[in-house]
């Protein structure tokens, strides 16, 4: 039997919230959180504690938060800060490269690099918008990224690919686990780099990369599975980004 609280494999309608109080303790160079007295753990067991004061109270209270309403049940959605923790402290450690080969496909589908075959008022929001971002990629990490109409694939030149590689295998454990939410939530990992180099707020993020959702509303009205797909995109990408914040706030 042991004492050691860990983060829940929970179902759908989540599980009963057990404890009373989450709390931060000194931990070597960082702070743990403790629910009752009772340390979280991870599942490869390690325990849920960062270097960042800022931090870890943000994650002691979002654990405080969690299961107080909805009938006392919490899920593994009321606990974003500690998924992205979780992965920088056990994921990123055991499957960097793997990690990073998966950041590193992006480059090969990103969404900036694909418009509108037709010259269309979206065609010239994404020239507007996007045709930025990718100058700023090539002038940051010398990585210039082709473009194409339509959806047909299109190849990435070598040298582009292990410029973002480069970029990816110099990045933090907690960079990569940032990366690792708001490159696919945003469908980009152009976008994923602007967040983690502060370049943009995640609203502004998500705003460019919902033009073609945002065109279609406009032309066929308000889809709720859309705006739902918007929101959810929207909050990885805040939780994503208050985790960069937070981190260095230290």
């Amino acid at each position: 039997m042991t004492n050691d609280i860990k983060p829940p494999v929970a179902a759908p309608a989540g599980r009963k919230r057990f404890w009373k109080q989450a709390t931060i303790v000194p931990a070597g160079t960082g702070y743990a959180v403790e629910l009752d007295g009772r340390p979280v753990k991870l599942p490869e067991r390690t325990t849920l504690a960062v270097e960042s004061n800022a931090l870890a109270q943000a994650l002691a209270e979002e654990w405080q938060a969690a299961g107080k309403e909805a009938g006392g049940l919490f899920r593994p959605e009321d606990l974003p800060l500690t998924r992205i923790a979780g992965s920088m402290l056990e994921r990123i450690p055991n499957q960097r490269e793997g990690v990073i080969e998966s950041l590193l496909a992006y480059a090969g589908s990103d969404l900036l690099c694909y418009r509108a075959e037709n010259w269309s008022d979206l065609s010239s929001q994404q020239k507007e918008r996007w045709d930025p971002w990718l100058a700023w990629c090539e002038k940051t990490f010398g990585a210039k990224l082709a473009v194409s109409g339509g959806v047909m694939p299109i190849k990435q030149s070598g040298a582009a690919i292990a410029a973002l590689r480069k970029t990816l295998e110099s990045a933090s454990d907690a960079e990569l686990a940032v990366l690792g939410v708001a490159v696919p939530a945003l469908g980009s990992l152009v976008l994923g780099l602007a967040l983690l180099h502060q370049q943009a707020s995640p609203e502004d993020l998500t705003g460019c990369a919902t033009l073609d959702e945002q065109a279609q509303m406009q032309r066929w009205g308000e889809d709720t599975e859309i705006t739902d797909r918007i929101a959810r995109m929207g909050r990885d990408v805040a939780d994503a980004g208050r985790f960069l914040i937070l981190l260095k706030q230290g």
